[in-house]
């Protein structure tokens, strides 16, 4: 009797060996590193507005860490680092912003092109990068002129000029200016864009 009610829960050897989902999910992660890995590092696409970015924003993270260490640990705040830090971001917003139109990475919706015949669509896709274009060089020129505005003002914590702060914003205005009409062109020769064809540019390597 022992004996046959110890076979009758002893599992089948294929159910005793399999490996458990769990297992399986995990292996698989360490598989998609290890492939990530093995692939070869192209950094030829990044453009100028890429490397400065990280840059500021590495500024920026220094700066955020010297505010907090000071605060927290040595409870003698280094006020201007949080100014610094907050104009630092707006760099990296502005610039940044340049690098996402290089790489169409900017929100948008194409709801409207998957119902429109091609013709319509690519009318409709021409017009929306003219006056997206548009708007980045009225943008730079609004930019432009509020720096003869603020003139001379300095900032809040140290006598630096404020005005230098807001060339971060019309440097990334006519960066994106340039690259939206780039990005304009190669729709025209390509005869799309990502609008009429996101997946397309799926394929297409961060």
């Amino acid at each position: 009797m022992a004996t046959h009610a110890s076979n009758a829960v002893r599992k089948p050897p294929d159910e005793a060996s399999a490996p458990s989902p769990h297992m399986s999910s995990v292996e698989d992660i360490v598989q998609s590193f290890e492939e990530a890995d093995a692939q070869p590092v192209d950094i030829s696409g990044h453009g100028v507005e890429d490397w400065f970015t990280v840059g500021l924003f590495w500024i920026m993270t220094v700066l955020v860490f010297l505010q907090f260490f000071t605060r927290y640990v040595m409870n003698d705040s280094l006020s201007w680092t949080e100014e610094l830090a907050t104009y630092c971001l707006i760099g990296v917003v502005f610039i940044g912003s340049s690098m996402c139109m290089h790489r169409c990475r900017h929100i948008q919706v194409d709801l409207l092109y998957r119902y429109l015949p091609h013709g319509a669509a690519r009318v409709l896709s021409t017009l929306v990068d003219i006056v997206r274009s548009a708007f980045f060089a009225y943008a730079a020129w609004l930019v432009w002129r509020y720096i003869g505005i603020v003139g001379e003002e300095p900032m809040t914590t140290i006598e630096w000029n404020k005005s230098h702060v807001y060339w971060f914003a019309l440097a990334g205005f006519i960066l994106m200016f340039a690259r939206s009409c780039q990005v304009s062109w190669e729709n025209w020769r390509r005869g799309y864009s990502i609008l009429e064809r996101p997946q397309a540019f799926e394929a297409i390597d961060d």
